[in-house]
């Protein structure tokens, strides 16, 4: 089985597109929290930390993803793509179609 090439560029480019999007539209939820006691309570105060901390931690996240797809189109330039990086199996197209990012085969993924 082969990987359709072409279907997997159009996968991390669609998936790339969301996550940039995502960060984008989260960049207010990541400001800093203002302190003024007179604009909202403490609790309310906390809570906006709470939800801040959240949303910075969503962004590493997609940065880290933003990472992965960009070393999967390398792999996609290099010729490398769909195979295990453990075993050197090819992966199958439906793991890839759930995670174009995917790096190893199931079985490796889950040895590790």
């Amino acid at each position: 089985m082969t990987v359709d090439l072409a279907a997997a560029r159009a996968r991390l480019n669609d998936v790339k597109n969301e996550l940039e999007a995502m960060s984008a539209l989260s960049r207010a939820a990541r400001a800093p929290v203002e302190l003024d006691q007179q604009s909202i309570g403490r609790l309310s105060r906390m809570d906006a930390m709470q939800q801040q901390a959240m949303a910075a931690s969503q962004e590493r996240t997609r940065q880290r993803d933003l990472v992965r797809i960009e070393m999967a189109e390398r792999r996609l330039a290099e010729g490398d793509y769909g195979y295990c990086e453990d075993c050197g199996e090819e992966i199958p197209d439906r793991r890839l179609a759930i995670d174009p990012m995917a790096e190893t085969c199931v079985r490796c993924a889950a040895a590790r």
